[in-house]
């Protein structure tokens, strides 16, 4: 068999803030390639080839490595996907087999958090180096591969060759160990979803940049009403005490009403921070009791401010001060006023405010109350997202209503922020000048294997009907957008890893869990749950499937919890044997074959163990949107491809694909996405010997754009 092992250098563009490597930026170019053949005695020998380099006006011919590419069996990388892209946009067939050295790495971590930089990689197998201090300097002062000195490129992208091939043998003894051999189903299935990823990177989405304009309009409109409005509650709720709503410090005077009065001391009593390993410290065990005279003795209650002039500065928040001059006169000495400072200083009787805050006597704020320990934070009390529920929950308890629309505008003020911020300037930023967005789809970030993308984060956009999705649309005159998305995937996973038989009955039954769900946490009637409702209980099905208990919830949520697995007592049973299983071995393995390690699980007195919700969780995010949700894209492609129509797979987005349809085909892409995405529990059966007991079901939506 034949295994070459490759490198390119490229040049990068400044972009957004970030560096542009994409060669579908069109002022980026292939420096140079760097390639040699793989023996058991690694790779001995290199062939460079030069394109772009300042040192070298006369490019190498390409023949060498075009040849190399058609002899070889295999085509190795780490970071392979870099590699083959920029190979595929500069005219290159790739090999049939690809392998990439960086998912190897990730598949055998287990989940754990490694670094997997070749460099890391490297030093962990104790192979050849990379020799990164060669040009790490020569990076930071702003010079590009292709003003390097040319003999210094060579020597370090030979180096890469090398470690990367001695890298990859390592690996391979690590895959034939016994306890990895199931490994190798799931090394096969991520490398053949890169070459899935590659055509969906160079496909790219078409943005209609003026309805884009459009909504930014609407939203950056949306968002000043909104803080104008959260401004006149602040106001109204703490006098003139100037306040920052992006301050933790000042929210937790807001919202809880409490000043803290020792940082160091909150901070030590409540174990805030991460452990060594980057993890948050585990919070202390506290009762109700204990936690609130801890807040009574840490924090203060809060009052009102009226602001009044400083009299020390008339309002200017700064005072001139005069150089002092000693004079002499008559034999005595005495000092007179001389010239003024250049720079007034600032005022500290006001802290250059310009205004001295006084108290009225009256407690300010919204006046919640944090409930235990989890609500600690570094500057205070938390108001995350996750928290802020809980609290308006709180607030419309005590009839709160100021408390409730604060907190309801402030989330909302977030998520605005976050849409302008990563999604509206996102994409304008990395949309190229043709309309096209190239997204980077990442396959070793998040622990379960399920993928994460970025340039910009498609993978946290909102659902459908998300304003911003409706710049997204047919690069094909008459062309329509497809999303085909699986129904209920992970509480259907959740039934075929659990063989919970009362989950296995209302799945056959087409028992709506979520609509179920909305029903007991909004104490309504189920005819009465709405579409929007439904949609926001989902995370609460999922929380326990994932291992939540409903911490902080009020009393009634906190009843669906503990009810929620009196009804599906097997899924209950499988946690607990997951959890026992790696108690005894740290491995929890999936169908497929991928496997999840922890080395340090131990038995907690509530009969749970450390790290329980991850042990819960991993696989079944794992199966179904790290291996599922990958195979029905391979098989997606592999039908488009034998069908030879002209529609694009742009997106793949959690549990859905979406297509760019070319016009007359739609109904034809509608049945390979059927055929692929239902389908797969076959193609399962035959990769990987699982046996699936429950059906899959797809939705499937089109339109003018993405706002489906």
């Amino acid at each position: 068999m034949n295994i070459l092992v490759l490198d390119l250098e490229t040049t990068v563009q400044p972009l957004g803030g970030k560096i542009d490597n994409s060669p579908f930026n069109p002022e980026n170019k292939c420096v140079s390639a760097h390639f040699g053949w793989l023996t058991d005695a690694g790779v001995t020998s290199v062939t460079n080839l030069v394109f772009n380099h300042n040192d070298q006006p006369v490019a190498d011919s390409t023949d060498d490595l075009r040849d190399a590419l058609a002899n070889a069996d295999v085509l190795v990388a780490h970071n392979l996907k870099f590699d083959a892209q920029w190979l595929q946009e500069m005219g290159f067939t790739l090999p049939e087999t690809l392998r990439c050295t960086l998912i190897n790495e990730y598949i055998l971590a287990k989940g754990q958090r490694i670094s997997l930089s070749l460099k890391e990689t490297a030093q962990r197998r104790n192979v050849t180096l990379k020799k990164s201090d060669l040009v790490d300097d020569l990076f930071k002062s702003g010079t590009g591969f292709e003003a390097m000195p040319l003999p210094t490129v060579i020597e370090y992208a030979e180096a890469d060759v090398k470690s990367c091939g001695d890298i990859y043998l390592s690996q391979l003894e690590d895959f034939g160990k016994p306890e990895n051999t199931s490994l190798d189903n799931i090394v096969i299935l991520m490398n053949e979803m890169t070459d899935v990823l590659l055509d969906m990177q160079s496909n790219g989405i078409n943005i209609d940049m003026g309805v884009l304009d459009g909504v930014e309009d609407e939203l950056r409109k949306e968002y000043s009403d909104i803080k104008r409005r959260l401004t006149d509650i602040v106001e109204m709720v703490m006098g003139d005490t100037p306040i920052n709503l992006n301050s933790g410090a000042d929210m937790t005077k807001v919202v809880y009403s409490r000043t803290v009065i020792d940082r160091d001391a909150h901070i030590r009593t409540f174990n805030i921070g991460l452990r060594p390993d980057g993890r948050p410290k585990y919070p202390p065990r506290m009762n109700k009791a204990e936690f609130s005279g801890a807040v009574r003795t840490l924090t203060r209650i809060v009052h009102k401010t009226d602001a009044v002039c400083c009299p020390d500065c008339n309002g200017r928040g700064t005072v001139q001060k005069y150089k002092k001059v000693t004079r002499q006169k008559n034999g005595k000495k005495y000092v007179v006023q001389g010239e003024a400072w250049k720079n007034p200083s600032k005022c500290k009787t006001c802290t250059g405010l310009g205004a001295i805050y006084a108290s009225n006597g009256k407690q300010a704020g919204l006046k919640l109350s944090p409930v235990d320990v989890s609500y600690a934070s570094v500057n205070g009390f938390k108001t995350d997202k996750h928290t802020i529920v809980q609290l308006i929950r709180q607030a419309e308890g005590k009839g709160n209503d100021v408390a409730v629309e604060f907190l309801t505008k402030l989330t909302r003020l977030n998520a605005l922020s976050t849409y302008l911020d990563s999604f509206i300037t996102g994409i304008r930023t990395w949309t190229r000048h043709d309309g096209i967005l190239h997204s980077s789809f990442n396959q070793c970030i998040a622990a379960t294997g399920r993928l994460s993308s970025s340039s910009p984060n498609f993978q946290n956009l909102p659902k459908r009907g998300f304003p911003v999705r409706k710049a997204m649309t047919s690069r094909f005159d008459g062309g329509t957008i497809v999303e085909a998305d699986f129904s209920g995937l992970e509480f259907v996973v959740a039934g075929e890893l659990s063989r919970d038989p009362q989950i296995i009955s209302d799945i056959k039954n087409g028992k709506d869990i979520h609509s179920q769900t909305a029903s007991i946490i909004n104490q309504i009637d189920p005819s009465e749950v709405t579409k929007d409702l439904r949609q926001a209980a989902k995370s609460f099905t999922f929380s326990p499937v994932y291992g939540g208990q409903g911490g902080g919830e009020p009393e009634h949520i906190q009843k669906y919890f503990r009810e929620f697995f009196e009804i599906y007592r097997g899924l209950g049973a499988y946690h607990k044997r997951l959890m026992d299983g790696v108690l005894q071995n740290g491995i929890v393995k999936t169908p497929s074959g991928r496997q999840y390690y922890w080395p340090d699980v131990k038995r907690l007195k509530n009969g749970r163990t450390t790290h329980a919700t991850q042990i819960v969780n991993y696989p079944v995010q794992g199966f179904a949107t790290g291996d599922l949700v990958p195979l029905s894209c391979i098989r997606a492609k592999r039908a488009f491809k034998r069908e030879a129509i002209k529609s694009l797979i742009i997106l793949t987005v959690h549990d859905s694909l979406v297509v760019d349809c070319y016009p007359g085909e739609e109904d034809k892409v509608r049945g390979l996405l059927k055929d692929a995405m239902v389908g797969v529990t076959d193609e399962a059966k035959d990769r990987w010997g699982y046996e699936p007991i429950l059906p899959l079901n797809i939705d499937i939506e089109s339109g003018d754009n993405w706002a489906l």
